[in-house]
């Protein structure tokens, strides 16, 4: 009953031992950095305009809080690490099918709700090492260079962005049950998440257009007001969870009807 949840978790533990491996470096270069750039960010601060911190969710950079916020989770976990949960999910149902693969699997008794509900299930596995490893780099690297980080903010702000990853891997899901092709759904997957995040981004810099970005996932993920400020919005990761079930939801639905 469970054979494609560890054949499907057993694909992912390579990807994402690669993905914490790229985190140690990128961490240990900012890191690095902070101690010589700390006294000049306010400075920085100051020469920027106020829309560019505005743009990217940045605030206190002379802080180490801020500084990691800005340099590692801002970016590279909202964008990339979201991307990487939205090309994994476009790959769940196309992949299987461009290769015939799904021909073999739903040949044997099993429904094809289990099929997709077992392979949603496997992105356990990147979710697990990305937030338990990068968690541990981001506080460890943190007490190297004698700084440190609430324990409790930097739990919720990986613990809250699970929500947000899940909401980006059921847009690749809805879009691979849909797309003929797995480079297609692949690559409007990418698509959506990166234009979502703009979105988002741009239209939060002007009053009368922001409610433009209500319908983007990363306006309910806000990881600099939860490592600088330790605010903690639960209901805002409670939308999220719900978008996600609709989003799998809508898959089942699609995938039930689909002539394969």
């Amino acid at each position: 009953m469970t054979a494609i949840l560890r054949i499907e978790s057993r694909k992912r533990v390579r990807g994402s031992v690669v993905l914490v491996g790229v985190f140690v470096l990128l961490s240990a270069l900012y890191f690095a950095m902070f101690p010589s750039l700390s006294e000049e960010m306010e400075a920085l601060e100051e020469a920027f305009p106020a829309f560019f911190f505005d743009l990217f969710g940045i605030e206190a950079l002379h802080t180490i809080e801020g500084f990691i916020a800005a340099e590692i989770y801002s970016f590279f976990w909202v964008i990339l690490v979201g991307i990487y949960f939205a090309y994994a999910g476009a790959g769940l149902i196309a992949a299987d099918v461009a290769d015939r693969t799904m021909d073999l699997t739903l040949s044997n008794p099993v429904s094809r709700e289990s099929v997709i509900l077992q392979k949603v299930a496997a992105l356990w596995v990147p979710l697990v090492a990305l937030n338990v490893g990068v968690a541990t780099v981001v506080y460890v690297g943190a007490l190297v260079i004698g700084e440190s980080f609430d324990p409790v903010a930097l739990a919720m702000v990986h613990l809250l962005s699970i929500p947000y990853l899940l909401v980006c891997a059921g847009i690749g899901l809805v879009l691979s049950v849909v797309a003929d092709r797995p480079k297609t759904a692949r690559s409007t997957a990418i698509t959506l998440v990166f234009v979502c995040w703009l979105v988002d981004a741009v239209s939060g810099l002007d009053p009368d257009v922001e409610w433009i970005g209500a319908v983007t996932p990363s306006r309910y993920f806000d990881e600099t007001a939860i490592l600088v400020r330790e605010e903690y919005a639960f209901a805002d990761a409670g939308i999220l969870l719900v978008a996600f079930l609709v989003l799998l939801g809508v898959a089942l639905v699609l995938f039930t009807r689909r002539d394969i």
